[in-house]
């Protein structure tokens, strides 16, 4: 799964104009790190490894540009784009964004989504409504889910819920019918009904 929203702000020397016409949603690849040598290249941070390939056209700063090197980790990814030829040209990108088409996407595996795609769905434990997931968020050990809440006990509308992408927090994912079921009693809430049903 991949992907959390991000901006960019304005143009590369030497980067190819956009078509203006956004033909696919943009998934977020990362962001512009520190300049790494002389040639261009470029650390990226909050990488998302695989929209990272030589060869991808990626957006930064509203211009469009492939990557014609990639090379560190998956965590601490390398790359240089077309038209950036030196470091100072690197540097005049810093902490902008760097977006990918998602037709220019890898196929996603089964049970994979982008971000996009779960942002906006419905999130329920059993019949009962918990709130709406706002994006996807990192963290250490997985992704997760950031749920903002309807009114549930005794949490206000509006509060948020990190929601852990692992099996045992999610029962099923219905991204088709923009439904998420989750197990609040594995995140360590106990719904008001069972509540009332052991007070009883």
């Amino acid at each position: 799964m991949a992907g959390q929203g991000a901006n960019s702000k304005t143009g590369a020397e030497g980067a190819k104009d956009g078509s203006g016409d956004a033909t696919s949603p943009e998934l977020p690849a990362g962001r512009v790190g520190r300049a790494h040598g002389l040639d261009g290249s470029f650390y990226v941070t909050a990488p998302r490894p695989r929209l990272l390939r030589a060869g991808t056209s990626v957006t930064v700063a509203g211009r469009s540009a492939e990557i014609v090197r990639r090379a560190g980790t998956d965590r601490r990814p390398i790359v240089r784009l077309e038209g950036v030829d030196d470091r100072e040209g690197a540097d005049a990108l810093r902490g902008m964004a760097l977006t990918v088409e998602e037709i220019e996407a890898p196929a996603l595996g089964e049970g994979e989504w982008w971000a996009h795609e779960l942002e906006g769905c419905t999130v329920v434990d059993g019949g009962r409504l918990i709130g709406t997931v706002q994006r996807m968020i990192e963290l250490p050990s997985c992704e997760a889910l950031e749920v903002r809440r309807e009114m549930t006990g005794s949490q206000p509308p509006g509060a948020l819920l990190i929601v852990p992408m692992v099996k045992d927090a999610i029962r099923r994912m219905a991204v088709a019918d923009r439904r998420i079921e989750v197990d609040m009693s594995f995140l360590g809430e106990t719904s008001p009904e069972s509540g009332e049903r052991g007070g009883q």
